[in-house]
């Protein structure tokens, strides 16, 4: 039986993390602290790197045992992928979510960390720099936010089954192929209501649990993009799911995700979206 720390005990490591190596470079990047990685928008910066590095230690000695992969080692080092095949706990880390935001002095970007046991999500914890505050959940224990001033935590749940054409939500259609793409975005601006894309998952999930969303669709599922902000939206009450129905799994990095407040919003938006 593997003991979990309390998503507590990780977003001490986080915050003070954010508070030593990243928030002292926001607005502050120099000369040679940003560099590509696959492209123009796929970036790397010198508070990623040091955020990653300083992370990974404290999580594996906060669970004996445990395995890390982090977006930075896994991008130097893809064979890392394999650990998602084990059954041990295995944590998963973006050392900052949003890098391009994060480069450019934009507001949304974020430091996220999951826990896996078993190749299932146990623990998910969001925390926004800006925000001082974090969202996180336990496995059967719902979803939480906490501010940094240490007051009383606020449970969270996803909003209330809306109309499609009221519904507010994150659309990413980057990585679609034209003419899917072009159909998609013309089928999202007739039937929905206001779409956008913040260019960081782990703001639009925490969208999607204090009220501000009601969906969020990806093409691309990264874990460390997704493990923890689905089970924090799934804590919150909220539904996912592949494009073709299957339950969203860590280590199958194909096949979409689609977020809704439940079951019903999510087939309404699949409907529209894929013209079912």
């Amino acid at each position: 039986m593997v003991a979990i720390p309390t998503s507590e005990l990780v977003a001490q490591i986080m915050r003070e993390t954010a508070d030593e190596v990243i928030m002292p470079r926001y607005k502050a990047l120099g000369e040679g602290d940003i560099r590509e990685k696959t492209g123009p928008k796929d970036l790397v910066t010198i508070a990623d790197l040091e955020s990653e590095r300083r992370m990974t230690p404290l999580l594996q000695d906060l669970l004996p045992g445990s395995m890390v992969i982090g977006e930075e080692a896994t991008s130097d080092n893809p064979e890392i992928f394999r650990l998602l095949d084990g059954d041990g706990p295995v944590w998963i880390v973006d050392p900052v979510d949003g890098t391009g935001n994060f480069a450019k002095g934009g507001r949304h970007f974020c430091v996220m960390v999951g826990l896996l046991v078993g190749g299932e999500a146990v623990l998910g914890v969001i925390l926004d720099p800006l925000g001082e505050c974090w969202i996180s959940a336990e496995r059967g224990g719902g979803a939480w936010r906490q501010s940094y001033d240490g007051g009383a935590a606020e449970r969270l749940s996803v909003l209330p089954p809306t109309p499609i054409n009221e519904m507010r939500g994150a659309l990413n259609f980057r990585f679609l192929d034209s003419p899917l793409k072009e159909e998609m975005r013309g089928r999202a601006n007739d039937a929905l209501g206001d779409h956008f894309r913040l260019g960081c998952a782990g703001h639009e999930y925490l969208h999607m649990v204090t009220g501000k969303a009601h969906f969020a669709m990806y093409i691309k599922k990264m874990p460390w993009d997704h493990v923890p902000g689905c089970l924090i939206h799934s804590e919150a009450g909220g539904y996912q799911a592949r494009f073709d129905g299957q339950p969203y799994r860590a280590h199958d990095m194909t096949g979409g995700i689609l977020a809704a407040p439940d079951q019903a919003g999510w087939q309404a938006l699949h409907s529209v979206l894929f013209a079912d």
